[in-house]
């Protein structure tokens, strides 16, 4: 009887806690000025990162998010259309939606005061969503019905303790020869796909989604072409890999706040099934259209560029959504991450890939050479890395794989003089040897995309290649 009283007293104040935050009369503000991206509103003091609603004619309203202020001046940006919208327009501003306490009461926390990001935008998640397409802000774009799910989670979740977090020490099987064998990635690893346009990182993606062991699979699609959404989920997932992923896509044609948030929504839900202890895939496609967005609201309110037209902003954000992935604390699940980033021009120093191969665990790139000459999946392994790789395989992998990578490197360097038959063989025997072994590597390195390779039949076939043609070269 007394432990039911005390658990009533707590969940009364867990209550009284979310009764606390809401404001108890409706305060209002008036649309001042609308230019470009950048909506102003004035006789509002609300946070950065609130939601606002601005009402239209025709009882009509439009969602903008406060991104800033001056003085007395919100600044606001709309992540719904904004046509019909006039001077004096009535501005008020939105509570987050948030679950009531649980009853009874998980532990002592839930009558103290909410933390910070209790107060933020709060979007569904759960198993509901498996099997779902939804955009970023939680709404359904599949047409089979709303969102049945009651659980809500805030989209500024607290980081994890770096200390806390579990080491990466199991690799993971993603069902492709050369990144198993050759840039093996643990379970918790944060990789980034380095490509420019057609070189078949779309392909290799899905290959990936299909045949890599995960219990959930999480697709963002950011930025993309809204032909891809459909191809994706079709094409790629099929109806069994749909069955167990949820798709956020938030194209290019969205607002560049629905793409921000659209990134943040499906790193919110990896987190929710990495916290129930599964071990989750993370796609997201991709990591420049996520910095392109934040330049484009960056801009608009001022902010000054700093490198290549890029706010100092962006690269503040980038490491703030991807330290999020990864391993959780012990006991929980993991999240294994793969983004996408985009080299135009197979430019390896713009500053977004620059950026990001600084804080992922390695990076895969696309090589457009090896894809024009039909080699597929186009990766060179010579520029790609995994940076876990030492800590999750034993020396005899390591050493293969260097074996396999030396062989290769050495051939591409002297490829020139070999075609145009300038090389007398017998003059230098590790090129001999490179030549020989060529063929087989490239054949090794190579795969359809319908065919999944396993871990260990991966291994197993580096290991026979590299003693053919001598380990230890």
């Amino acid at each position: 009887m007394h432990d039911a009283t005390a658990s009533l007293a707590r969940f009364v104040q867990g209550c009284t806690a979310r009764v606390r935050t809401a404001a108890p009369v409706a305060a209002s503000g008036r649309l001042t000025r609308v230019a470009g991206l950048v909506m102003e509103a004035v006789g509002l003091k609300l946070p950065v990162g609130s939601t606002c609603r601005i009402m239209q004619a025709h009882d009509r309203a439009a969602e903008a998010e406060v991104v800033g202020f001056n003085g007395e001046r919100l600044f606001l940006m709309p992540s719904s259309e904004v046509h019909g919208l006039t001077a004096g327009s009535l501005v008020m501003p939105l509570e987050p939606q948030r679950p009531a306490p649980p009853y009874p009461p998980a532990d002592e926390a839930a009558g103290q005061d909410l933390p910070a990001e209790e107060i933020t935008k709060h979007l569904p998640v759960g198993d509901a969503l498996l099997g779902r397409v939804v955009d970023g802000a939680g709404r359904p774009l599949d047409r089979l019905g709303p969102i049945t799910s009651t659980r809500r989670a805030p989209l500024a979740a607290r980081p994890v303790n770096p200390i806390e977090r579990q080491p990466i020490e199991r690799p993971l099987d993603v069902g492709v020869r050369a990144i198993n064998a050759m840039l093996t990635v643990g379970r918790g690893q944060r990789m980034g796909l380095f490509a420019g346009s057609g070189v078949g990182k779309s392909v290799l993606l899905g290959m990936m989604a299909r045949y890599t062991e995960a219990d959930v699979t999480v697709v963002g699609l950011i930025g993309e072409r809204g032909r891809e959404v459909k191809e994706f989920i079709d094409h790629i997932l099929g109806p069994e890999g749909l069955a167990r992923s949820v798709v956020v896509a938030a194209p290019a044609d969205a607002a560049p706040l629905m793409r921000l948030q659209g990134a943040a929504y499906a790193t919110v839900l990896a987190e929710h099934f990495r916290d129930q202890g599964k071990n989750v895939l993370l796609i997201m496609d991709s990591l420049t259209r996520y910095a392109m967005a934040q330049r484009e609201i960056a801009l608009a309110i001022g902010e000054p560029p700093a490198t290549k037209g890029y706010p100092p902003s962006v690269f503040a954000k980038l490491p703030a959504l991807v330290e999020r992935a990864g391993n959780g604390t012990h006991g929980a699940g993991s999240i294994t991450a793969f983004y996408t980033v985009l080299t135009e021009g197979d430019d390896q120093q713009d500053p977004i890939a620059d950026s990001a191969r600084a804080i992922l665990d390695g990076h895969i790139v696309l090589n457009r050479a090896l894809a024009d000459t039909g080699h597929y999946p186009a990766i060179d392994i010579e520029q790609s890395i995994s940076r876990a790789m030492h800590n999750i395989v034993d020396a005899q992998q390591q050493r293969h794989a260097r074996t396999l990578k030396k062989l290769f490197s050495r051939y591409q360097r002297s490829r020139d003089l070999i075609q145009v038959g300038a090389y007398v063989p017998g003059t230098d025997p590790e090129l001999d040897q490179a030549i020989a072994a060529h063929a087989t590597i490239g054949n090794f390195l190579q795969q359809d995309m319908q065919d999944r390779a396993p871990y260990a039949d991966s291994l197993t076939l580096m290991t026979a290649i590299a003693e053919h043609f001598g380990a230890g070269t």
